[in-house]
């Protein structure tokens, strides 16, 4: 067997191949909450033979989320809702997740003010954030533990932070955005303490014996910025493995506006790094299509799944018909099995 459609084991998740479907907003609910579509969109992702499925974006507050039609978790009706999301993905034989997130600057919710680390907007089509104060920050770690509590009661099986893409937590990373004066600004130290507040907020109450996830952007294409050795030396010295982070999900860039020069696979070489030197695994990917770069993908030191954002959005079946191509035997979903490949 290759090493894509090899089994993975973290903690209690267990997962049947390395084949990832990463979060992306699909701007489909009404007030935070999933309906019918989100059942469907996941659930076909699941039948076509992903091992995991991580949720898009989910906001911990109403102003956290990145549009008006983001999902929420910040009331206990829209975690009965991501509950029938998930016993549907279950039943259909892969394992889910959620990644929660505050947008902070980057937010489109109509009404309200931005909330940043500085009054810095991302752009001219943004307002000008106001600097959190230090009751907006202890509101937004409290409102991460109450979302990991409803993603528990609805039954996930791991939780994600998104700690990337420019949106809150990455703010108070990145010195491009993070100017303040007190103990979350100036120092690398000081800038990772809303993340590791966040972690132990999350940790609190999320199992031990299942994974925590946080994605970051370890490029930021900027002079200034963030590159992969610095993301790497602030996780070892945050101390994010001790504190019950469990896999590191590499992504880049979004924190200002750049030019980037993507390709299938332009994220790999930050991924080891960041894998190399943390010692945690990571999760990547990055325009990738074709089964045999992925399964060569996963040689690389400290990587250990493997995302598939746009594929899997044109193909809900990736998997299977890669399977085919790399020669390997799956177990179709009972109901398409007269279209099983011979």
């Amino acid at each position: 067997m290759g090493r894509l459609f090899k089994p993975f084991e973290l903690k209690s998740l267990q997962l049947k191949n390395r084949i990832v479907m990463p979060p992306m907003c699909m701007y489909s609910a009404q007030n935070g909450i999933a309906n019918a579509f989100h059942e469907t969109h996941y659930t076909t992702r699941a039948m076509g033979g992903a091992g995991l499925i991580i949720v898009e974006a989910t906001g911990v507050l109403p102003q956290g989320r990145i549009s008006d039609h983001c999902l929420g978790l910040w009331h206990d009706e829209q975690g009965d809702a991501l509950a029938r999301v998930v016993e549907r993905v279950h039943a259909a034989g892969a394992k889910i997740g959620v990644q929660l997130i505050h947008a902070g600057r980057k937010s489109t919710v109509t009404g309200g003010p931005l909330h940043a680390p500085s009054p810095v907007r991302f752009s001219e089509e943004f307002p000008v954030p106001e600097a959190m104060t230090q009751g907006e920050i202890d509101e937004v770690v409290e409102a991460y533990r109450q979302a990991a509590l409803r993603a528990l009661k609805a039954g996930f099986d791991l939780v994600e932070i998104h700690g990337a893409h420019g949106y809150l937590i990455n703010q108070f990373l990145s010195p491009l955005t993070n100017f303040r004066l007190d103990h979350y600004g100036g120092s690398e130290e000081n800038r990772f303490r809303l993340l590791t507040e966040v972690v132990r907020s999350v940790r609190s109450v999320w199992p031990e014996a299942l994974p925590l996830s946080v994605r970051i952007s370890a490029e930021e294409y900027s002079e200034g910025g963030l590159h992969a050795e610095d993301l790497a030396r602030g996780i070892l010295g945050a101390n994010l493995k001790g504190l019950g982070v469990d896999l590191l999900h590499v992504s880049s860039g979004g924190v200002v506006s750049a030019t980037v020069r993507d390709f299938p696979g332009y994220q790999l070489e930050f991924a080891r790094i960041i894998g190399t030197v943390t010692g945690l695994p990571v999760i990547t990917g990055g325009r990738m299509t074709e089964p045999i770069h992925a399964e060569d993908v996963l040689a690389l030191p400290g990587i250990e799944l493997v995302f598939l954002g746009r594929e899997l959005l044109r193909n809900p079946y990736w998997p299977l018909a890669a399977a085919r191509s790399l020669s390997e035997e799956v177990v179709w979903p009972k109901q398409y099995e007269r279209a099983k490949y011979r």
